[in-house]
């Protein structure tokens, strides 16, 4: 989804709560007896501005989900092409290998990773349009629970790592179970990644209080980043790091973003290079 569609629906979501905070005071004021023709001049207008906001947050949402069904057919169509190219190019081993010197073996050992690195990105971006158009499932669901079960299931898969995690118990929040694990496993994912230089790794997982209510946070003392470059974190495909020590596909911070704002909530991020990295969302 381009990002000029995600930025203009972010701005009506936030006129939208202005407008009814707004209405909410005007009608308050009214109940108290201080009803005036300024007053339901000022509702009248009101209520015709949140009409426009729906229409054009509708809008959104139809431009949205043709744009989404266009990157998840664009994307699924380009699976067989790289099946073709990696079947050939293994087979091309197979039968050539007593032929070829060490630089054609490299050669086509180079293209099977390259195939291998866009299957793995392809899948992603199919990921990520899944997220943005599946329909919500509201439940309460427990994020210390699933921030639990991703902890162990990274610990296994380097057991030879050192980190320590400290997960706050009980938050609980309503919202789809399944998405927000999808986002709180990128998020853990992301912290993993960046701690890897880390000989003494700490992953954190809270909240806290913010103006707009209560915020979660993932935090880690790995790479971290600098803040002037904060803007790209949540873009597709951005990179602040070297690839070859922090390899990623740079999709699964934008999927967060997309799955926090479905929830209504924002996602943001702190940090400072070398001293770690707080990345916080609201719901």
């Amino acid at each position: 989804m381009p990002e000029t569609s995600t930025i203009s629906d972010n701005v009506s979501v936030g006129l939208m709560k202005i407008v009814r905070s707004t209405l909410e005071s005007i009608r308050a004021m009214l109940e108290d007896g201080t009803q005036t023709e300024e007053t339901r001049a000022q509702i009248q207008q009101l209520e015709q501005l949140e009409q426009l906001l729906m229409d054009q947050a509708a809008r959104l949402d139809a431009i949205n989900a043709v744009l989404e069904e266009f990157n998840y057919s664009v994307a699924h169509e380009l699976f067989a092409p790289l099946r073709r190219i990696s079947g050939f190019t293994r087979e091309v081993k197979q039968r050539c290998a007593d032929e070829l010197d060490v630089d054609g073996l490299n050669n086509l050992d180079s293209i099977l990773e390259s195939t291998q690195q866009m299957n793995e990105l392809i899948d992603a971006l199919m990921q990520l349009s899944r997220v943005s158009h599946l329909e919500l499932q509201q439940v309460s669901v427990d994020l210390s629970e699933i921030a639990s079960a991703i902890a162990d299931e990274l610990s296994l898969t380097a057991p030879q790592r050192s980190v320590v995690f400290c997960i706050k118990p009980h938050l609980r929040v309503t919202g789809d179970a399944s998405m927000l694990k999808i986002a709180l496993r990128k998020l853990f994912d992301n912290a993993w990644k960046f701690t890897s230089q880390r000989e003494a790794a700490q992953i954190e997982f809270g909240a806290t209080e913010v103006d707009s209510g209560q915020a979660f946070y993932v935090r880690d003392n790995g790479a971290g980043f600098d803040m002037a470059e904060s803007g790209r974190l949540f873009h597709p495909f951005q990179h602040l790091h070297d690839a070859a020590l922090f390899p990623g596909n740079g999709i699964g911070l934008t999927a967060v973003k997309r799955i926090i704002g479905r929830h209504g909530g924002r996602v943001w991020a702190e940090g400072a290079p070398k001293h770690g990295a707080t990345f916080y969302f609201t719901l």
